[in-house]
């Protein structure tokens, strides 16, 4: 059974978390398939994005909100590339949920910005084209 992303890739568990390894590896098809691998730090890994991007997207209002959306949007990209820099050159685990928790500040800054965009700018032209062809459909 796979559960997706790098947490399948048997390498990745090997180097990173063998505990999580030698269960999966001696896991048979009558055993719990629900929660094989029961790893605090495995749940941290995987969580660290998602949390570090709900905090970042409430600080990034008032980032936005100061410097304006150009120096988020910057910022979040920064965050980001620094995130997916640390994870591909991590050698321990604690650098993998460092690594992830750049990568969700960066989500969350971006995130904070991309709703502003779509709501105000694709928005506007979305309905400016259902009114065309509302104007339109009344002469057919």
């Amino acid at each position: 059974m796979c559960v997706g992303g790098v947490t399948s890739m048997d390498p990745f568990l090997q180097k990173f978390f063998p505990h999580v390894y030698e269960k999966e590896a001696n896991i048979r098809p009558s055993d719990n398939q629900y929660c094989k691998f029961d790893s605090q730090t495995l749940t941290l890994f995987t969580s660290s994005l998602y949390v570090a991007a709900l905090v970042a997207s409430l600080g990034a209002s008032w980032l936005t909100r100061v410097l304006g959306r150009r120096i988020t949007m910057l910022s979040g990209g920064v965050l980001f590339l620094a995130g997916a820099a640390m994870n591909g050159f991590a050698q321990e685990v604690w650098m993998l949920i460092v690594g992830r928790m750049l990568l969700g500040f960066g989500i969350g800054c971006a995130n904070q910005v991309t709703y502003y965009i779509l709501l105000f700018d694709y928005y506007f032209i979305l309905f400016k084209f259902v009114l065309f062809i509302n104007f339109f459909s009344l002469f057919y």
